[in-house]
């Protein structure tokens, strides 16, 4: 399967599956060849300054572009794999212009109505990859700011959810929010 016979390909990636708060979010982008753009790598290697300028970048040459989700419920129903593929079948499905080819991170296929191929550290091989990465983790570290208004005292605009101390000690002292994942260890245990 030669790639120069698609016209349209998506790179697709997903951020968020290790934390213990929040949905899993994944991206989907089009790039369009005639819009270059500089400085696309793997989003966790950029700084957040980076990363937002590159998003909006994307956002504003890509051909499409999409953010999906799995939600917090989702993850505890089917397990985090399972809602990561989901998130990026949601991406994939809400493109304007659904591609020919999915470039997927990882090593697993969500199920997705076009050719797929599975590239470990996509993210940093494929430009396209890259994108999908730098706007899923802009998007996914937005919400979680946000989330740290809601819930003061966790620390979620610093660590997004993510099982640093901090958190864990904040969950320890106060509790579990609605938007922790209660299929995760570290939270399961505070439930019984």
């Amino acid at each position: 399967m030669s790639r120069e016979q698609f016209q349209f390909i998506a790179g697709v990636d997903e951020v968020g599956r290790g934390p213990l708060a929040g949905p899993v979010v994944a991206a989907a982008v089009i790039l369009d060849p005639r819009k270059p753009i500089q400085g696309l790598a793997d989003s966790k290697k950029l700084s957040e300054a980076k990363r937002e300028a590159l998003s909006h970048e994307i956002k504003e040459k890509a051909l499409s572009w999409s953010i999906a989700r799995a939600e917090i419920e989702e993850i505890d129903q089917i397990n985090i794999l399972q809602a990561s593929l989901l998130a990026m079948k949601r991406a994939v499905e809400t493109l304007g212009q659904f591609p020919q080819l999915a470039l997927i991170d990882g090593n697993k296929l969500p199920d997705l109505a076009c050719a797929m191929e599975a590239i470990i550290k996509g993210d940093s091989k494929e430009a396209c990859i890259s994108a999908a990465s730098i706007i899923a983790k802009v998007a996914r570290d937005e919400e979680m700011v946000e989330m740290d208004h809601r819930y003061p005292g966790y620390g979620f605009a610093k660590h997004k959810g993510y099982p640093t101390k901090q958190h864990r000690e904040a969950i320890q002292t106060l509790g579990i929010t609605p938007i922790h994942r209660r299929s995760f260890a570290p939270v399961q245990k505070l439930l019984f």
